[in-house]
């Protein structure tokens, strides 16, 4: 394929951990062709500078203000919550063949009161919000092409929702008593980790956080109520692990009556035939998030409990691939109507 015809980007937010593995994956994307690569600080330089595993040769760091609107057909948006909202309210109605997809919260959330709540962020393109969707990649496949802007899940979300979303459409477990206890590297934080979490012994610890209102809440209340329309009670826990990156759920549920956990496994397996980054294994496989790192894989184990009608489900991801970059990309192809799986296969 040439260069000409190829999918032109701009990823803005280039060097953070989030950006980086954009980065690395839309490189080597046979369809994509990178204009621009963007941040606010270490302008001019290379962005291989910030990651060895990058190889090709790219644009080297320039400011957003530099970008060109017309030479560009996505905007990748890696930036924190509250940016991305102004560069696409400033864009949206001039440049009416760019699409987004943004990578922080402002537009997961339907509701501004309640983003505002969570983030403490004024929104500030209000209007734009039903012009969005959030896609997790699974769920969206034949609706996202209707949209210009796509609001990429969180890590958290996604690795919950991917496991829950079949049982509760299929009213297999009881929808109160969920128990979520989750726990990701420290990359799912930023750069900046160390001045969000300052817990003794950061790289030695395993430290419980956000333990009322974690902002993913809000986004997990929302989709799960569309499902059945109705509230789904849960308890929600994240945790940091003293790991870059990779991401465990574990989620402990209890069952319909006659409902066992093979019937369990049975739907997801059958909700995910057809879906190429949801792996099933066996009844009572022991996971950990070392089987997908750096892959846009989940896995979902199902196994059974001590406690009749109780069972527990493992979801492991990487936090920044699925969870974030990996996501991107398989949303990026499903809107351009690229093969889902091309530039993530590792």
């Amino acid at each position: 394929m040439s260069m000409i015809n190829k999918l032109k980007v701009a990823v803005i937010g280039a060097t953070g951990y989030t950006g980086l593995d954009l980065v690395y994956f839309l490189s080597r994307h046979p369809k994509v062709k990178i204009n621009y690569l963007c941040a606010t600080k270490n302008l001019g330089k290379k962005i291989a500078f910030f990651d060895k595993r990058i190889k090709r040769k790219l644009p080297k760091i320039t400011s957003s203000k530099n970008i060109n609107w017309n030479n560009i057909d996505l905007v990748f948006l890696s930036l924190p919550n509250g940016e991305a909202q102004k560069i696409i309210k400033k864009t949206f109605y001039i440049f009416k063949h760019l699409k987004y997809i943004d990578l922080s919260a402002d537009f997961r959330i339907e509701d501004p009161k309640i983003y505002f709540e969570n983030y403490k962020i004024k929104h500030k393109a209000k209007e734009l919000i039903n012009n969005s969707i959030y896609s997790i990649s699974e769920f969206c496949r034949n609706k996202i092409k209707n949209y210009r802007i796509v609001a990429n899940p969180g890590c958290y979300p996604t690795s919950i929702q991917l496991p829950l979303t079949p049982l509760i459409k299929k009213n297999l477990i009881k929808f109160d008593d969920i128990i979520i206890d989750a726990k990701s590297g420290f990359s799912g934080a930023g750069k900046n980790y160390k001045k969000k979490f300052t817990h003794k012994n950061f790289n030695l610890s395993t430290f419980a956080y956000g333990i009322k209102n974690h902002r993913h809440i809000c986004e997990i209340d929302q989709e799960l109520f569309k499902i059945k329309k109705r509230k789904i009670s849960y308890s929600f826990n994240p945790h940091l692990l003293p790991t870059f990156r990779g991401m465990l759920s574990t989620i402990y549920l209890k069952t319909q009556s006659k409902v066992n956990v093979k019937k369990i496994r049975n739907e997801l397996v059958r909700f995910y035939k057809k879906h190429q980054f949801v792996k099933i294994p066996k009844l009572n496989t022991q996971i950990g998030s070392g089987n997908v790192l750096e892959t846009n894989f989940c896995e979902i184990s199902v196994c059974e409990t001590r406690v009749k009608n109780k069972i527990v489900i493992f979801s492991a991801i990487d936090n920044l691939m699925k969870g974030a970059s990996g996501q991107a990309i398989q949303n990026m192809n499903l809107l351009f109507n690229f093969k889902e799986r091309l530039g993530l296969n590792v």
